[in-house]
């Protein structure tokens, strides 16, 4: 894994009050439909099989 750099111009804030119990539920609820959302999408493709001959 390498260093990860930040981008110029760029200032990052981070507020140092605790999540709420209401704040912590909504992520929770936000990373399920995601995890959801993305479980439909790997369904697997249709496309041709190719049948191996046996001689």
């Amino acid at each position: 894994m390498g260093l990860i750099k930040e981008p110029l111009d760029v200032d990052f804030f981070f507020d140092p009050k605790p999540l709420t119990k209401e704040d912590k539920k909504s992520i929770s609820d936000f990373i399920k439909a995601d995890k959801a959302k993305r479980k439909q999408r790997k369904t697997p493709k249709k496309g041709k099989h190719t049948q191996h001959a046996v001689p």
